[in-house]
């Protein structure tokens, strides 16, 4: 089936490459995008910044080891790096680019800005060091920021993290292998959801260090108004995640993640080994129990019921299936080439009233002498031992850590992150030691959008069709749904990464790549089989109107074929749904 979504694609990119004017492919569709993106944009624009009254932002005078409100000099305390991705198969470069702006979907107060993350499907990342180094030993550790999904999320990350504090920690060159102390935010993709809190906990024998994952995290909440995501740390090491000032998860960092904190303090031995007289079965067949004499094990499970009459009205003369009385011989028959034709079975109407047609035999009825195959009871094991298990010995590597909260120094902030979706927003940033000041932050900000932006969510929003279904993510599309629509959205993505890294087009849109490649190759046999056609005319090179005519038949020829795709996918699309209503009212009749 997957071969048609190919065909219809090779198609689609062969009438467009055919089409072009020369200005190129990718050009074409990037001006087609920025001139939609500026229309839309446009249009909310205009809708929001009239449709509800605002507040105006006014800056916080809290004080906090790092707050961030992106309100000046941004240059000064946030630099975007453009370092290369390590440790990954193939080296991405972090193209991405941000800016502060105020929001341009449901902006809630006039003249708040955020930190923007610009480009779709791109590599991001940017940071900010902290003015001083930031420790929490035996204090609380509270992290809170505002997420803004302008154009929702369905596949990448909106999460920070807290930089390990060094003297290496280069802003320039800050990337997915620079280390840090927590990752903290939402992360979406497909069926994962979640909202991450990891933390890098150093091994005191070792020194090295491990991820310590939340196990059971809280689930994302994907909207277009503001969330405030909340992290606090306490010294008696539990931790609590709220969102919009919600508690959504509490717990123990000795507890709630994995790997665990701490080691066991005994392991297995390794070298011990289960002796060969130990004895695992705990009940066993009774030695001394005997088959009695009156089992037969042959005997079967159902025999024919010898008391059973036949119904009264028991048609037995009446077949169950007749030749159609309304079918006629048709006009083209010949008995010479078709053979003698016969009219096609139909069930026999005189047996819906009966008890049956046809001849009569007794039923089958359970045997009241089958007992089946005999086995004895089961007793208690008298040699029972149990469940054998290697001895425990002391854990070489064992430690206890009372206080993993006490989390190294954080030197800096960073966002490094990859997404479909641009246009995210992040604002209000507090990372310090009171959770009072983050709750007054959160009044002073969050409490006043919010409202806003949902009273101005609700007045622009259109009115549903019930009839109609919502749209898609383009990864969520199924060809057989509307394949002109899966097509065109499909091909657009593909166009969109591809612009910043063709790698990358393919892997996340394989099925386009297969249909560019086909559709390529059937353009070349068809302007090749226009060009080819004779020796005698090979002989003779084409002219410029020959050459003009001809790659105008394969424009048109592969326009044909497109559209031959498309109305044989559409034809089995109405097949398939309409055998599902068969079904379907089939179903509904037989019950």
């Amino acid at each position: 089936m997957r071969v048609t979504p190919f065909l219809a694609l090779g198609c689609y990119a062969a009438v467009a490459r055919a089409q072009d004017d020369g200005e190129g492919l990718a050009s074409s569709v990037s001006s087609a995008a920025a001139e939609a993106s500026s229309s839309v944009g446009s249009v909310v624009e205009s809708v929001t910044s009239s449709a509800v009254s605002k507040p105006t932002f006014t800056p916080t005078t809290l004080k906090a080891p790092f707050l961030e409100q992106f309100t000046d000099d941004l240059d000064s305390r946030w630099q975007a790096s453009h370092a290369k991705k390590e440790n990954t198969e193939e080296e991405w470069a972090y193209v991405g680019t941000w800016n502060v702006e105020e929001p341009s979907v449901l902006r809630g107060l006039h003249g708040d800005k955020g930190l923007v993350l610009k480009d779709k499907a791109a590599h991001h990342a940017i940071s900010a060091k902290f003015p001083k180094a930031i420790t929490n030993k035996d204090n609380t550790l509270v992290v809170q920021y505002e997420v803004k999904l302008q154009g929702g999320l369905e596949c990448g990350g909106a999460y920070m993290k807290l930089l390990q504090d060094n003297t290496a920690l280069h802003a320039e060159e800050f990337s997915n292998a620079s280390p840090y102390i927590i990752m903290f935010g939402p992360d979406k993709c497909g069926s994962t959801n979640k909202v991450h809190f990891i933390f890098r906990h150093k091994n005191p024998k070792t020194g090295e260090y491990e991820e310590k994952h939340l196990k059971s995290p809280p689930a994302a909440r994907i909207t277009k108004t503001t969330s405030l995501y909340t992290l606090i740390v306490r010294p008696d090491q539990t931790f609590e995640i709220k969102i919009d000032g919600g508690s959504v998860k509490n717990g123990s960092l000795l507890e709630d993640f994995s790997p665990a904190v701490n080691p066991e303090k005994e392991i297995d031995d390794a070298k011990d080994t289960k002796p060969d007289s130990w004895v695992e079965e705990a009940r066993i067949a009774d030695p001394k129990a005997k088959k009695p004499s009156d089992w037969d094990e042959d005997a079967p499970f159902e025999i024919v019921d010898d008391d059973a009459e036949r119904p009264a009205d028991w048609l037995e003369n009446e077949p169950t299936m007749i030749p159609d009385p309304e079918a006629e011989k048709p006009e083209d028959w010949d008995d010479e080439e078709d053979g003698d034709w016969m009219p096609p079975m139909v069930h026999n109407t005189k047996c819906d009233d009966v008890s049956g047609c046809g001849p009569w035999e007794k039923p089958m009825m359970r045997n009241p002498a089958f007992k089946g195959k005999w086995t004895a009871e089961l007793i208690d094991n008298p040699a029972y031992k149990g469940v054998w298990a290697p001895a425990k010995i002391a854990n070489p590597d064992y430690f206890e850590d009372k206080a993993p909260g006490n989390f190294e120094a954080m030197g800096a902030i960073g966002f490094e992150l990859w997404t479909m979706q641009n246009d995210i927003l992040f604002d209000n940033i507090y990372i310090g030691h009171s959770e009072a000041d983050a709750d007054a932050l959160k009044q002073e900000t969050f409490d006043l959008k919010l409202p806003v932006e949902k009273q101005e969510e609700e007045a622009t929003k259109p009115k549903v069709d019930d009839s109609k279904k919502d749209p898609k993510s383009p990864m969520d599309l199924n060809f057989m749904d509307d394949p002109l629509f899966y097509v065109k959205e499909k091909s657009q993505l593909f166009f969109e990464i591809a612009k910043r890294d063709p790698m990358e087009a393919v892997r996340f849109v394989p099925e386009v790549a297969a249909g560019l490649a086909l559709g390529a190759f059937t353009l070349l046999l068809v302007v090749g089989g226009l060009l080819g056609g004779g020796g005698a005319a090979a002989a003779k090179a084409p002219s410029k109107e020959q050459m003009s005519a001809k790659a105008q038949q394969a424009q048109d020829q592969a326009a044909k074929v497109k559209d031959q795709v498309v109305a044989a996918v559409a034809s089995g699309t109405d097949t398939v749904k309409d055998e599902v209503n068969k079904r379907s009212t089939r179903s509904s009749a037989g019950q």
